[in-house]
């Protein structure tokens, strides 16, 4: 295995068996018909649910922020797991906790959604440049530069 570059891009990357990752995801959504509800007690213990619930997926939420009618999060999901399943499950699981502890009930009953259907999700990744000049750097390493292409 190569050691670890001096310029930083390595050191970002989780492991599992049999890879190296950091695939990282920005994804906002939103509550229902954008009613303006994520405020309040709400507000305050979304933050927990949703870390709590990235943990059971192997996620790490490495930055988010609740506004009164969205959220914004920064997460880091392993590639072995769909990153729309992890959205779906963190806004499911998260929509059942908000009923049992705001709502009075025990369960969230079939047709009561929190959370609107959709949502957008972009990949965050290393600059362009960075990339680029990482690219540029292996032909240094890479005596017969058999793999340029």
């Amino acid at each position: 295995m190569r050691q670890p570059q001096e310029d930083g891009m390595e050191n970002n990357y989780q492991s599992l068996a049999h890879s190296r990752w950091e695939c990282k995801y920005h994804v906002v959504f939103v509550p229902k018909r954008r009613r303006r509800q994520l405020s309040g007690q709400i507000r305050r213990h979304l933050g927990a649910i949703f870390h709590a619930l990235a943990r059971q997926k192997e996620c790490q939420i490495i930055e988010s922020h609740v506004m009164p009618d969205h959220v914004h999060m920064c997460i880091a999901i392993p590639p072995k797991v769909a990153g729309a399943q992890v959205i779906e499950f963190l806004k499911g699981k998260s929509a059942i906790a908000i009923a049992r502890q705001f709502g009075g009930q025990e369960r969230n009953f079939t047709g009561e959604h929190f959370w609107a259907r959709g949502y957008a999700v972009s990949t965050v990744g290393f600059e362009l440049e960075q990339i680029r000049a990482h690219i540029r750097q292996q032909d240094d390493e890479d005596p017969d530069e058999g793999g340029k292409f």
